[in-house]
């Protein structure tokens, strides 16, 4: 007779994965059925006419919207949500890089962060609005890098305070070891500083995912390209076209929603051996 597949704690391994799945029906089933009421209760309040005079569209209009604008039309949309992705990933991608230069800058020259801090401070204190004219006015009103150089203005400063962060609250004892053994600052880097970085770094990224699409369709509501979604949703509601203002806008949350995954994809299989990755698996 052969035994049967157990887990390090003795446990069978299709009890844990029963188990495993149990937990995670128990914490999406609640989600997925408030989720449900809630359209359900909108469709017919929006039907029965309980919202009167108000200009909300049911959401069976904002998906036949969405549907009919989809690649044709006065408002594409697909092509205006990969036109609004592009502007916000390119603008992702500006604002960490400087942040990270500027993150690995502070910590490791006191100088650098006495500079340094206050002006990413300084920066996410003023309002994106503020930026946009700006912006519209250095790199081209209808040149996509007036919208990216706004969103990285917006997400350069969440990656400066958790990528320095990480760099900088590195366990005493550790950072002790390396220096008893001679090691080099190069050395310290690489071993110790990044590996702790990793988890900030990627907390950071999730938090700039949504601020990219968030800085780039602000943007677009002060001028640009006529396919994108900041623009779509100025038109449509200055032509009362609700229907469209709503689809954009549920685009333009599914496309953050789809980002943030991706990011959160990616840190499984570049840290998986850190704490959060084994709960998440639990």
């Amino acid at each position: 007779m052969t035994a049967a597949a157990t887990t390090p704690r003795g446990m069978p391994a299709g009890s844990t994965r029963s188990t495993r799945w149990t937990r995670r029906l128990r914490l999406y089933v609640p989600t997925i059925v408030v989720f449900i009421a809630t359209i359900a209760l909108w469709e017919v309040a929006v039907r029965s006419r309980a919202l009167g005079g108000f200009p909300l569209p049911a959401p069976s209009q904002i998906v036949e919207a969405l549907a009919t604008n989809w690649g044709s039309g006065r408002w594409p949309l697909g092509r205006a949500a990969v036109a609004t992705l592009f502007e916000a990933v390119g603008g992702l991608l500006i604002g960490t890089a400087a942040g990270v230069v500027v993150a690995f800058a502070t910590a490791r020259f006191g100088t650098a962060r006495e500079l340094l801090i206050p002006l990413a401070v300084g920066a996410s204190a003023v309002p994106i609005i503020a930026f946009a004219p700006l912006m519209n006015n250095w790199f081209g009103v209808l040149n996509p890098l007036s919208k990216m150089m706004m969103v990285a203005v917006l997400v350069f400063f969440p990656v400066v305070v958790n990528v320095t962060r990480g760099l900088t609250q590195i366990e005493p004892a550790a950072l002790e070891l390396m220096r008893s053994y001679a090691a080099s600052e190069s050395t310290i880097l690489r071993i110790l500083r990044i590996p702790n970085a990793l988890p900030y770094f990627f907390t950071a990224l999730k938090i700039a995912a949504t601020l990219s699409l968030i800085g780039a369709i602000v943007g677009e509501y002060f001028g640009g390209a006529n396919d994108v979604l900041g623009r779509v949703v100025v038109q449509s509601a200055s032509s009362l076209r609700f229907d469209v203002t709503w689809a954009a806008i549920l685009l333009g949350a599914a496309t953050g929603i789809v980002f943030y995954l991706v990011i959160v994809a990616i840190e499984r299989m570049v840290i998986p051996w850190h704490a959060s990755m084994r709960a998440h698996e639990s």
